[in-house]
């Protein structure tokens, strides 16, 4: 396991991974399992900057996979002063294990001062005991989700390997994550669809980068950090990383 990896614990008693597919009349009805950008998003809640990028390896469905389905009362596109009712169908009572690591976004240059894996890799590590820096959702924001540290191969799931029967499920084709300009270099937004499977309850996911199937979503520039412009510059990097005196064994305590 590399040291700038994590492994956490994310549950809650409902989840909406929504296929856009059924947005197209106002409903919304959740894919069967996470997807790759939602789990990015929870990693980028727990801790996050602009100098680093979070990949996601791996998840560990760990309940067995239920829905249920609602009556939502949402705003009428045509007469905002009216409501209509729509039925969301969500996941209920689920927990997840899953293991990520951050890399450097080289397409901040500008940020290369703040390239510190050691100052990374402790804040993020406090930041997930506390619970994550920010809210955790999963998938859309009435489905509060909460984390904590833990193993990812401990304890037992619904879909783990009975005996010698090994447990493969297809999901189809569904959308892996959104590749937006200050990560992929250029000033296209594009969406990444994947062949989902899940193999004795672990979902391995492909980089974003071996993705084969993606459409065009739109065109963006890339947001420019300027020193003591919009952020303090080398002098934040040095008071946030400070990290002399620690113990270098923390780092692979994972």
């Amino acid at each position: 396991m590399k040291k700038n990896t994590i492994a956490f614990r994310v549950t809650g008693r409902y989840a909406l991974f929504s296929d856009p597919v059924t947005r197209v009349g106002g409903e919304k009805c959740t894919y069967s399992i996470p997807t790759y950008q939602a789990l990015k998003g929870i990693c980028e809640s727990i801790y996050w900057k602009p100098s680093i990028i979070w990949v996601v390896d791996k998840c560990r469905i760990i309940n067995r996979i239920k829905t249920e389905s609602k009556g939502i009362r949402v705003p009428n596109y045509v007469d905002r002063k009216k409501n209509d009712l729509s039925v969301y169908t969500y996941l209920k009572d689920v927990e997840y294990r899953v293991q990520a690591h951050f890399e450097w976004n080289e397409n901040r240059p500008e940020l290369a001062e703040d390239r510190d894996e050691k100052k990374h890799y402790l804040i993020a590590k406090r930041m997930l005991a506390r619970g994550g820096r920010r809210d955790i959702f999963l998938g859309t924001r009435e489905c509060q989700g909460y984390v904590e540290p833990c193993l990812f191969d401990e304890g037992s799931g619904a879909y783990d390997k009975k005996g010698n029967e090994d447990l493969t499920v297809s999901f189809g084709i569904m959308v892996h994550g959104i590749t937006y300009p200050d990560e992929s270099g250029t000033n296209e937004m594009k969406t990444r669809l994947w062949d989902a499977r899940m193999y004795n309850g672990v979902i391995d996911f492909i980089r974003p980068e071996e993705c084969t199937m993606w459409m065009d979503t739109g065109n963006y520039q890339i947001k420019s950090f300027v020193p003591e412009k919009n952020f303090s510059g080398l002098s934040e990097f040095k008071e946030e990383g400070d990290t002399d005196g620690m113990d270098d064994a923390i780092i692979s305590d994972v």
